[in-house]
């Protein structure tokens, strides 16, 4: 019996130590990629002349990318504006020559960004001295953005999909169970603007999004050039949302709101995925980042009387941001795993025990149950969401770890004469991908219970594993995890990995998601590689291309943002 008990003790005591309630010291855990930054004085006369150059710069690109996008943009198949123009067609005409333009103007994007980054978080792991002030990235952010906010699609078709969606459910039909073939015919003009791929698959997109889209289509119908100017508009709002939520929830991790805007807002992949691609997920990730900053101010509110409860108005934000992470969800379901960090935060709050875990999370999830019965009831759309989550599995993209691994071990099975068992692979591959990212999630979940993290960064940390882990992971699916820990992840350990993801994606990828002859991109990469080279060397005296002194040094004087986690 005695060795029975011992048995049993070593594995409770093996289990809490895996889920992190028995852990070692802070410095040996997740912890480490946080610390509190702290403020500094704003820039002097010379690096603001050298702020005004860079943000020159990255309006150049930008600029140089929506008109290149005229030609190598994702452009419809059908009503195109630019069609048979004797200037604006040009571009459609040269296609090496347009394909060089929009690489160019990609890489002066990546580089004003990364040279902005010297006046926001210093050097590699350094700390500014003097830092730009929040109108001044603002200004930039917004130069940057406008441009590629009136260009064609860029990088992706998926507007066009959503198009066709959207017009399927306007007709009556069930767009969770019809694809655009099926639902609008072969010859629709919107069908013929979809992906060959993505003709039979029915909507794998939340009931919100689908009931806005379907009032865009009642009110744009078959024109596609005004769908596609709503869908951006939309996707606008939702950069819109991340800008206001993002300093915000930096504040209260004590990282500077500047620093988290310029990694998470002003990235390469936000102005050219969300904001140039027109995906959905620019709105998912502003209401969740909105919805989380309402939590947070309830769950963080001062005490009453010294007592655990909440007053009349943190209740009103924590109904109110429970909602609004819920209508995140009901765009793309990723966004709901947010409902579970805010449970922890606030059983934390009412004293941490098991008990309060279980009461905060029946509250909210019974306001996102009726949330989301809600919108699935009054949209006419009912829960057919459910069962399409999974569609975009069937591809395989090589930035999944279980994908990637699975196809490099199948392509070996066939070099070895085994035969092709790729398929078979993969099928062993994501169910353990899926179950470590699940432990993680429980990890960061306990972590944010006990407070050893706070609930912004173990949400990050969790989405970073999704991602990560995920069957299937697009370049603008890295910002799930990007947005949010860049409010609190601010060592080198994180930075320097997700600016360089960041850069490189942005970089390699082709501007309208389509494959070109490989003549065009080596020549292209050359024409880039010349002018990127040339403009770094008659610009090395005026722009911060070295880690000068007054750019990134020890701070003086430091004043924390916010409280630390």
């Amino acid at each position: 019996m005695a060795v029975v008990a011992g048995a049993r003790r070593r594995v409770i005591e093996i289990g809490r130590r895996a889920l992190g309630l028995d852990v070692p010291a802070a410095d040996h855990t997740i912890a480490v990629l946080h610390s509190t930054e702290t403020d500094v004085p704003g820039l002097d006369r010379r690096e603001t002349l050298q702020l005004m150059r860079i943000r020159l710069l990255g309006a150049t690109g930008a600029v140089i990318m929506a008109i290149a996008a005229l030609g190598v943009g994702a452009q419809p198949v059908h009503q195109n504006p630019t069609s048979g123009m004797r200037v604006l067609g040009f571009f459609a005409r040269a296609h090496t020559s347009t394909l060089a333009m929009c690489m160019i103007g990609t890489v002066l994007v990546v580089m004003a960004w990364l040279l902005l980054g010297r006046f926001a978080i210093g050097g590699w792991g350094g700390n500014p001295r003097h830092r730009l002030t929040r109108s001044q990235l603002d200004r930039t952010l917004l130069l940057w953005i406008i441009p590629l906010s009136v260009a064609p699609p860029m990088f992706s078709n998926d507007v066009y999909s959503y198009l066709a969606q959207s017009e399927i459910a306007a007709r009556g039909l069930d767009p969770y169970a019809v694809g655009p073939a099926d639902g609008l015919g072969l010859n629709n003009v919107l069908t013929n603007n979809v992906p060959n791929i993505w003709r039979e698959t029915p909507a794998p997109y939340g009931p919100l999004f689908l009931w806005m889209g379907r009032g865009i289509a009642e009110l744009t119908g078959d024109n596609i050039i005004a769908g596609v100017w709503m869908h951006r508009l939309l996707a606008l709002a939702g950069v819109a949302l991340i800008v206001w939520a993002l300093p915000r929830l930096s504040v209260r991790c004590g990282v500077a709101p500047v620093s988290a805007l310029w990694l998470g807002a002003a990235n390469p992949l936000v102005l050219f995925h969300l904001v140039g691609g027109v995906h959905n997920d620019a709105l998912m990730l502003g209401l969740m980042l909105a919805g989380l900053e309402f939590c947070m101010r309830a769950i963080e509110a001062p005490r009453v009387d010294g007592t655990l409860s909440f007053d009349r108005k943190a209740w009103a934000l924590l109904v109110f941001g429970t909602v609004v992470i819920t209508l995140s969800s009901s765009i793309k379901i990723t966004s709901i795993i947010a409902l579970g960090f805010v449970t922890m935060g606030l059983a934390k709050r009412w004293g941490g025990g098991l008990r309060t875990v279980l009461l905060a999370g029946a509250m909210l999830g019974a306001i996102a149950a009726v949330t989301t019965l809600f919108v699935s009831t009054a949209s006419g759309l009912g829960f057919g969401w459910t069962d399409t989550l999974g569609a975009a599995t069937t591809v395989r993209s090589w930035m999944s770890v279980p994908t990637a691994l699975g196809i490099i071990a199948g392509f070996g099975g066939v070099l070895l004469g085994l035969g092709d068992h790729t398929t078979a692979l993969l099928g062993i591959t994501r169910p353990i991908a899926a179950t470590i990212a699940g432990f993680v999630t429980l990890r960061m979940l306990v972590a944010a219970w006990t407070g050893r993290l706070h609930p912004i960064g173990a949400m990050g940390v969790s989405l970073g594993a999704i991602v990560l882990l995920f069957p299937v992971v697009q370049p603008w699916y890295l910002l799930w995890a990007i947005v949010p820990l860049a409010a609190w992840a601010n060592r080198p350990a994180f930075r320097v990995p997700a600016v360089a993801f960041s850069a490189v994606v942005s970089v390699i990828l082709m501007p309208r998601g389509a494959d070109f002859y490989v003549f065009q991109i080596v020549e292209s990469a050359i024409a880039v590689v010349i002018v990127a080279v040339l403009l770094i060397f008659l610009t090395r005296n005026v722009l911060p291309w070295r880690n000068q002194p007054g750019v990134s040094a020890r701070s003086q004087q430091p004043t924390p943002y916010g409280v630390s986690s």
